[in-house]
């Protein structure tokens, strides 16, 4: 089964993107939630005339998205968290505290959008990653300080 996706679904695609799922999991998830509609003729044409006025905009996004990456790449986020002697956190490091951190520096981003590969739990440099845009990842390092 073919369906258009309404809104961006992690390990499946983004919106507007046409995927094939298995019929099951489209019948039973994706159109009664409201993430996705039937790929039929009508809905393509629909896609297309939709595409075709968002492109405009689509490359302004991708623009800011950029912007952002080039910003973040010389940005380093300083974190002040609780820690013993050894130079180990007390709890760990979260996207929430990077966000308020970005925050506080005038560069907003979403925690939903920021990726942690390992948890932090030591003090130290660090690598976090943001994806601002379907084309666009941008890394954010990290300096984790004691208080």
């Amino acid at each position: 089964m073919e369906v258009i996706l309404i809104q961006d679904l992690a390990n499946l695609g983004f919106k507007n993107d046409i995927v094939k799922v298995r019929d099951g999991y489209g019948r039973n998830y994706l159109l009664p939630q409201k993430i996705a509609i039937i790929a039929n003729e009508a809905n393509r044409k629909q896609l297309a005339e939709t595409l075709k006025q968002q492109a405009h905009k689509a490359a302004k996004l991708l623009a800011d998205a950029q912007a952002l990456e080039a910003k973040l790449a010389e940005t380093v986020i300083e974190l002040k968290v609780k820690a013993n002697e050894d130079g180990k956190i007390f709890g760990t490091v979260t996207t929430q505290n990077i966000s308020d951190a970005l925050a506080a520096q005038g560069i907003t981003i979403d925690k939903k959008v920021i990726t942690i590969a390992e948890p932090i739990k030591q003090l130290g440099e660090h690598t976090a990653q943001a994806r601002l845009h379907r084309e666009v990842k941008a890394d954010i390092k990290l300096n984790v300080v004691a208080e």
